[in-house]
């Protein structure tokens, strides 16, 4: 995406907000007691009874079925929890267990791709998973007290979750199972709280072994003396921001909100199908526990929210989070390497998996995984004198969720820091919090290998045509360093990693660390923090809005934040591309009316002239033109380097340089000649408005491509969601806003805006499947239920009481 990200902050507010903060809370626990059952009673007239197997909890769900869960303890939290996804989105979680579980080759056979949308092979997928199942990794992290291993509240909830889901699946039936996707299906069963860590350990590893999986799976020593330049394809790190992953995540602080109280926008960007969505819920224990949010999809905690007095939010960072080490293997034996000298034999699992042949016979296909002192190796790059391996520095973290429920339960963000502190577990996302004091906080705490300058000048090999870089596997010298105050050895302690307080804000779109504030930039960080200083448009925006919002020169009225204001910046769907080179654009094709596409072709060009200039540089679902932009910004950047800008990046003006277009830059003036082309061919009017190509489920989405200058993020086609929220096919994938959560930390309590833009279920038959993606359409929010008298209030609300 070519871009980066940036954060807020905020600070102390006394003891009288304490008081009503401490009052609010035991209000709370009196409020809520009553409503848990304690014996086989009946539910509440309005809802459902069912019987559970000692786990206590209510469902409560308010309009656009979100669920409310409350219960006395963790495991009867979990239990409704595990229940309310399941009525919700059954299909996705079992598709996901057989996954993990290594056994999609015996039911979809092993030629089919994987489900979770990477394009795996369902042989290596099971082969990369049954080799993890082996290894006995992540039993061997439960067996561990915590820190490193999960608290005992976190194990009390998976347990219940795991149950609650099994409950509703026995209650129901797999024959009865509202989603077609899976009713009936002999792959549906029971799961077990292991799952459910499976789940977490695989979350934690995206950045690292989880993105080789086929790799790792695949990989096999040379047969024959090749030459180097025979290697395979080069391997690459899944740590590159054109990955697409992204988000913005803003706190705003005192100085900058009209109430001078802490104020956050979250808005993670992420596909809309497949494991990676949002499941939206609040989670209740009176007196310990009360956090309203969004939760990765089939993990046990609110991952994105607030609490009464915290409120805080995620953006993907590109620090590294594993690392990619050559190895020199030993001559002759391509199955040993060099360490300072020394022959070292690389160890061996044989896997045998379980497929189901065309003729729906079972067998047992055998592989063999290999690995290094550093970790797995992969097969890209194997040749008879080198290999590569990785070392993932999330290969021994199962702390994340642990940590997330720390947070969960926290009000300041001394708590929050504390939370973090303990565990380091956040695997590879930036934080972004505020407080109700009107403070703010960014940090990149997430688990980094620790590689000083020095080591990263002396042990990155250089990169040619037949051996990529990486690190230099031969000597001990390039191993990871580690920090006194690190849980673990090998990664950088919280005194090391970057971060932030302040009382105006910080905010990132993924970029680096760098800039989370311009007024006090963060500097001397390893290379391995993503040190780079060049915003891209998306990123310069976000700074620029809040800085206009601040100053009161967005249009919006005056000076300061409100809740009002922050929404319609958030949805304002500016397109900074276009706001720093639509004019540039117009001018060039009004002083060259026809121009020479890339294939040749002479193209004439007025009309286009036409619908740029009438066109409101936003990406509002129904902004005539905007179609044609898109189209002509991806022929810019396929174009090469960034020749076409009129004024060049200045490091000495990071917040608006480059800018304008170059309208006598050859690769401008074909790529406004190649989106006509495109336009023509695909039958689409050059005034087209980017609701008539970007729908979820049929309806129109507003926004674009980050790097193509919005700050509302949305990629999606006129097919998008029409399979459900489980098909990962490229005719049913979007990605983009994803949970859109703005929060005012007052004195009286969070008031709090959301918009889940796909929904709480992914059966296309739910009536929550694409209700809120309506909402998202209009530009309309769902006003947050928080407290007893919100959710009693709502019209809709219905209860399932599940008891013994």
């Amino acid at each position: 995406m070519r871009e980066t990200s940036e954060l807020t902050k905020r600070h102390n507010r006394p003891t009288l907000r304490r008081l009503a903060s401490g009052v609010a809370a035991l209000c709370l626990a009196t409020a809520t007691a009553a409503l848990l059952p304690v014996t086989a009673s009946a539910a509440d007239p309005a809802g459902q009874t069912t019987s559970g197997s000692g786990y206590t909890a209510q469902i409560r769900r308010t309009e656009y079925g979100i669920p409310h869960i409350l219960a006395h303890d963790y495991g009867g939290l979990g239990y409704g929890y595990g229940y309310a996804f399941a009525q919700d989105n059954l299909c996705q979680l079992a598709d996901r267990v057989v996954t993990l579980r290594g056994e999609r080759s015996r039911y979809f056979g092993p030629t089919a791709l994987s489900s979770d949308g990477s394009g795996t092979p369902n042989l290596a997928s099971d082969t990369y998973y049954q080799g993890l199942r082996q290894a006995g990794t992540v039993q061997h992290l439960l067996d561990q007290p915590a820190p490193l291993g999960p608290t005992a509240q976190l194990r009390q909830l998976v347990d219940g979750y795991a149950a609650g889901y099994n409950r509703y699946l026995h209650a129901t039936g797999t024959a009865h199972l509202p989603d077609a996707s899976c009713r009936g299906k002999a792959w549906v069963g029971p799961i077990t709280a292991a799952d459910i860590w499976n789940v977490v350990y695989d979350v934690d590893g995206s950045y690292g072994d989880t993105g080789f999986a086929q790799n790792i799976a695949t990989a096999t020593p040379p047969t024959s003396a090749a030459p180097r330049s025979s290697a395979k394809t080069v391997p690459t790190l899944p740590t590159d921001p054109a990955s697409g992953l992204g988000s913005n995540g803003w706190a705003l602080g005192r100085d900058v909100t009209r109430g001078h109280d802490g104020m956050l926008l979250a808005n993670p960007h992420l596909p809309w199908v497949g494991n990676d969505r949002f499941y939206q819920l609040q989670l209740t224990i009176p007196g310990v526990l009360d956090v309203s949010g969004a939760a990765l999809y089939d993990t046990p905690v609110v991952e994105i929210g607030h609490t009464q007095n915290l409120a805080w939010t995620h953006t993907t960072t590109y620090a590294q989070h594993a690392s990619l080490y050559r190895l020199s293997l030993v001559p002759g034996d391509p199955t040993s390497y060099l360490v300072d000298g020394k022959a070292v034999p690389m160890t061996r699992r044989t896997v045998p998996v379980t497929v189901q042949g065309a003729d729906g016979k079972l067998s047992t296909v055998t592989s063999t995984l290999y690995n290094s002192r550093y970790g797995p190796v992969v097969a890209d790059g194997w040749t008879t004198t080198t290999a590569y391996t990785i070392r993932d520095a999330n290969a021994d973290n199962l702390r994340s969720m642990s940590e997330w429920l720390a947070m969960d339960s926290s009000q300041t963000l001394a708590q929050l820091k504390a939370a973090q502190n303990t565990y380091q577990g956040i695997p590879w996302t930036h934080t972004i919090a505020s407080d109700s004091s009107g403070t703010t906080y960014f940090t990149d705490s997430s688990v980094v290998p620790h590689l000083t300058e020095d080591q990263l000048k002396r042990c990155s090999l250089p990169t040619g045509d037949d051996l990529p870089g990486g690190l230099d596997g031969s000597t001990t010298a390039c191993d990871w360093g580690s920090d006194p105050d690190a849980i673990v050895p090998g990664i950088y302690g919280p005194a090391n990693q970057p971060k932030l307080t302040r009382t105006d804000y910080v905010a990132n779109s993924n970029n680096g660390p760098y800039l989370t504030n311009p007024a006090a930039p963060i500097t001397g960080l390893p290379g391995v923090y993503n040190t780079q200083t060049q915003l891209a448009t998306r990123p310069q925006l976000g700074l620029q809005m809040i800085a206009q919002r601040r100053d009161g020169t967005d249009g919006l009225g005056a000076p300061g934040f409100t809740l009002p204001t922050l929404q319609a910046a958030m949805l304002g769907d500016r397109n900074y591309a276009a706001e720093l080179g639509r004019d540039d654009t117009v001018a060039m094709c009004h002083a060259n009316p026809v121009l020479t596409a890339t294939d040749g072709t002479k193209v004439d060009v007025r009309a286009a002239c036409d619908a740029l200039a009438a066109w409101d540089t936003r990406d509002d679902p129904g902004s005539h033109g905007a179609v044609l932009w898109q189209t002509f910004q991806r022929g810019l950047f396929r174009s090469g380097p960034d020749t076409w800008w009129r004024v060049p990046y200045d490091p000495a003006q990071p917040l608006t340089t480059p800018r304008g277009i170059n309208g006598a830059a050859p690769s401008a003036q074909h790529a406004l000649a190649d989106a006509v082309q495109t336009l023509a061919a695909g039958k689409i009017p050059l005034d087209a408005a980017i609701g008539s190509v970007q729908r979820w489920a049929g309806i129109p989405l507003p926004g674009c491509d980050g790097s193509e200058g919005c700050f509302n993020v949305v990629r999606a086609s006129t097919t998008s969601g029409s399979k459900g929220g489980t098909d990962t096919s490229d005719a049913n994938y979007a990605q983009g806003s994803s949970f859109i959560m703005a929060t005012e930390l007052t004195p009286h309590g969070p008031h709090t805006r959301t918009i889940l833009t796909y929904g709480e279920s992914t059966n296309p038959s739910s009536p929550h499947y694409s209700d809120q993606t309506v909402l998202f359409s209009h530009k309309q929010w769902v006003t947050e239920r928080f407290t007893e008298a919100e959710i009693n209030a709502d019209p809709q609300l219905r209860t399932t009481t599940l008891h013994n």
